[in-house]
């Protein structure tokens, strides 16, 4: 069965692997299982509902909601319609709500909540286009999606529909992503049917993928990463089970027990620092024995590198310690990819030292996402880098380390912006990341910075902040930091420490404090961070070292404005928001 559109995936996967679990959430505490057939059904008889109600080919269809069965439904019932997708993330901002719906001129929106609905009932009086809005949950007087289900079911459209479908080209345009970004207005990303499914296609031998195996899903799906997964998922026949929320993970993760899963690494690192926090609490042997198995782990060499006697003490770290991190994913974890931002090192190592394969990658909406991933093919991961570019994409670094890209991954162009994508596209038909990189190896691409977040000292000197950051973050005290220092004599930071690793600490040293404002001004805690920061400096030039630091007393976060849905600082916002504690750290 030839696969040239992402719809042609749901025949294959009847005919190939169906299965009583292929979508999976949890509905009133319980896991409700849509079988294989159940997943076609609908899609089907939605479709004809849509064409029905007056959704012809090329109209925008917006999907705003959390990870469930029914993004799908949705997603590709538009599909078999000609219509064009476009996911939104459920914490978008009003004002680029209004935007989105008016540049891509949506015609219909699926929601999942009445906070969603209310939104996009706010945003669609500034938003002619908008005709409908349908609810994945059930909500009085709004629109139901089981009512289109049903108009399909009682007055099908098949012939009608399979016209529409054998019209859709692979390179035709099936979905427009709009990028948050850090600054300015989105950008809507055009993605065709072939830049999914070639990225799907390339990487579905990273991993040792069986039949049986189930995934768990909880990055968004609006984000094209979490939705090519799902694509590659749905085209290995995997079932996919959506978790709860993101403050739900663990728990799921035990119930379900799933083998693969894909993350950030901002996630990696909070289960190691539980981890780790859990460790302390431990007395005696016990406790003894978990920094013992931590610290092999944190030396942690592919291949057996490190020799015979370091491989025999890892067998029994992994017996007495690590088997219980597995139990904690669930036991049955076969490989987690990790993208979106850079893994650091040490966590790589650590968890690959507990046979739970962390599989770091690289990619931008622009691409599909994979450019280059660490798999399990033979010397397919080396720790600080992403591993090998993808079959079929071809990858070259410009004279000023930019990483430029080809393929079948690579973009369409941005939708209503040909100036944007004249910015990124060049006349060879290179796609410029904006990403600085290197090879290692010959083999292996290692990410450095980001082009426009390079800043230049007074002295002439260039600055990586994201290099210098993720090195900073290696501290289990610091949960996050911010580089500045553009045009000035040096370097400095701002600091979030990691409060939950802090109160264990100030418990141990018996160091009282009534919030965390009060915490940051302890000298106790100031010359702890201040020592992390002084062990980071040591594996920097002079130039990079930091000489100041300022510490805040709470995390940044999506909802406040500071980080992207992807978990990427917005560095003009903090920088903003913090001005006066900024040019304090250069005015001493």
């Amino acid at each position: 069965m030839e696969i040239k559109r992402v719809f042609d995936l749901l025949p294959l996967f009847l005919s190939k692997n169906a299965r009583p679990d292929a979508l999976v959430a949890k509905e009133n505490g319980t896991w409700k299982k849509y079988s294989t057939n159940d997943f076609v059904d609908y899609v089907n008889h939605l479709s004809y509902g849509l064409f029905n109600i007056g959704i012809n080919k090329n109209d925008k269809i917006a999907i705003i909601s959390n990870n469930r069965p029914e993004w799908n439904f949705a997603d590709y019932a538009s599909q078999q319609c000609g219509a064009i997708s476009v996911p939104i993330y459920p914490t978008i901002s009003l004002k680029d709500l209004i935007f989105i719906l008016n540049d891509a001129q949506v015609k219909l929106v699926f929601v999942s909540s009445i906070e969603l609905y209310e939104k996009v009932k706010e945003a669609s009086q500034q938003a002619p286009s908008v005709k409908f809005i349908y609810s994945f949950n059930e909500i009085k007087d709004v629109k139901h999606w089981k009512e289109l289900y049903e108009n399909g079911k009682n007055n099908p459209a098949k012939d009608k529909i399979e016209q529409i479908k054998a019209s859709i080209e692979n390179n035709d345009l099936l979905t427009i992503l709009y990028t948050s970004g850090t600054t300015g207005t989105p950008k809507g990303v055009m993605l065709s049917h072939d830049n999914l499914l070639s990225n799907s296609f390339a990487t579905q031998n990273l991993a040792p993928f069986q039949k049986h195996w189930t995934a768990l899903s909880f990055l968004p799906l609006n984000h094209v990463y979490e939705r090519m997964l799902n694509t590659l998922y749905i085209y290995l026949g995997l079932g996919i089970y959506y978790a709860e929320s993101l403050e739900t993970i663990g728990d799921n993760l035990k119930e379900i027990k799933p083998q693969v899963f894909a993350t950030v690494p901002r996630l990696l690192e909070k289960v190691y620092d539980k981890i780790v926090a859990k460790g302390h609490e431990q007395t005696g042997i016990k406790k003894a024995l978990f920094f013992w198995a931590l610290d092999l782990g944190l030396k942690y060499e592919l291949d057996g590198a490190n020799g015979w006697w370091y491989e025999f003490q890892l067998n029994i770290a992994n017996k007495l310690v690590f088997s219980k991190w597995r139990e904690a994913l669930g036991g049955n974890v076969q490989a987690a990819v990790s993208g979106g931002a850079a893994l650091q090192p040490r966590l790589a190592r650590v968890f690959n030292a507990a046979k739970i394969m962390v599989l770091e990658g690289y990619g931008l909406t622009e691409t599909s996402p994979v450019i280059a991933v660490n798999s399990f093919k033979p010397q397919g991961i080396k720790f600080g880098t992403v591993g090998d570019v993808i079959d079929g994409v071809t990858v070259k670094i410009a004279e000023d380390g930019e990483i430029l890209v080809k393929g079948p991954n690579v973009m369409l162009g941005y939708y209503n912006r040909p100036d944007a994508t004249a910015e990124v596209m060049d006349n060879q038909g290179w796609f410029h990341t904006g990403d600085i990189g290197t090879f290692i190896d010959n083999r292996y691409l290692k990410i450095t910075d980001r082009k426009k977040e390079i800043f230049k000292t007074s002295g002439g000197k260039y600055i990586a902040p994201i290099m210098i950051e993720n090195k900073l973050k290696e501290s289990s005290f610091i949960e996050q930091a911010l580089v500045v220092g553009e045009n000035q004599k040096y370097a400095a930071a701002l600091i979030v420490p990691s409060f939950l690793a802090l109160k264990d600490w100030c418990a141990k040293n018996h160091i009282n404090y009534n919030s965390n404002e009060e915490l940051i001004t302890k000298k106790e805690v100031i010359d702890l961070i201040d020592n992390a920061i002084a062990e980071s400096n040591k594996t920097l030039a002079p130039y990079e070292t930091i000489k100041r630091i300022t510490l805040l007393p709470r995390e940044w976060t999506i909802e406040k404005g500071e980080m992207t849905p992807k978990l990427s600082l917005k560095r003009k916002v903090i920088m903003e928001a913090n001005k006066q504690l900024v040019d304090k750290m250069f005015s001493e």
